[in-house]
């Protein structure tokens, strides 16, 4: 029986290997179909501004000749602390996008920015915040732009990104690349909409993912790897070779008792 076992064993894993193989050959490298002559000409989708929505979490700031005014709209944000768009327990400090969109500034009062951009929210606010300070300089950023990868990557998690203008292999980036049994042909970026999720299917292989509207990520975009068939050949002659150790042990267990 160990034998069977074992024979099983060994043609699992050279078929795994000789599938991993393949994959090396033929689907690994990324944006293959691109001619050498045509590296400086690769179009890309149009980058388009992110737009705040509800629950976003912003950093706020605003500075001026006088440090003592602008501090309490800065102090605020310090000390307002919500919980990490990342999770894992943590808290960050900004200021939170409510049902109405709206945000509540100290001094300012509520402003809507709901729908706008940061670019477009920054020179609101700083309409508002002329009337009570002189020269006011305002910055806003997201503090929530999470994106998530798992699947067949190096480092499955979710990340919150530093930028608004990041791309899908900024992501994957961020996560190790994918494994050697990540299939670059179906990569799957789920995305949460007003009317539902949306589902994008990317191939790495091929350079009409420059082209792609999806090509720049949004807040909360999932990117998932699928896993080869070599990657599931392997999980399987794993489980199986425990299976049969399993079994050997079981077996020597019982031989043991029926010889005392």
């Amino acid at each position: 029986m160990m034998k069977s076992v074992f024979r099983s064993f060994i043609l699992v894993t050279v078929t795994g290997l000789f599938l991993m193989g393949c994959r090396s050959n033929k689907t690994i490298p990324y944006f293959k179909n691109i001619p050498q002559a045509e590296y400086n000409k690769i179009e890309q989708a149009a980058y388009t501004e992110l737009r705040i929505k509800e629950d976003d979490i912003l950093d706020i700031t605003i500075q001026t000749a006088d440090v003592s005014a602008s501090s309490q709209v800065n102090d605020a944000a310090t000390n307002n602390s919500v919980a990490s768009p990342g999770g894992a327990g943590q808290r960050v400090s900004g200021f939170v996008v409510d049902k109405e969109g709206e945000v509540e500034l100290p001094v300012l009062g509520r402003v809507k920015l709901k729908g706008l951009t940061s670019y477009e929210a920054r020179n609101l606010i700083r309409e508002k915040a002329n009337e009570y300070f002189v020269d006011p300089t305002v910055q806003v950023r997201f503090v929530n732009f999470k994106v998530t990868v798992i699947g067949e990557v190096n480092r499955p998690s979710s990340y919150t990104m530093p930028s608004e203008r990041v791309t899908i292999l900024d992501a994957i980036g961020l996560a190790g690349d994918l494994t050697i049994y990540g299939k670059r042909e179906n990569v799957l970026l789920i995305r949460e909409t007003d009317t539902g999720k949306e589902l994008v299917q990317f191939n790495l292989n091929d350079s009409e993912i420059f082209k792609s509207p999806y090509y720049y990520l949004k807040q909360n975009d999932i990117i998932y790897v699928e896993p080869s068939k070599g990657r599931i050949a392997a999980a399987e002659s794993s489980r199986f070779s425990v299976i049969a150790i399993i079994a050997s042990l079981l077996s020597t267990a019982a031989l043991i008792i029926t010889r005392l």
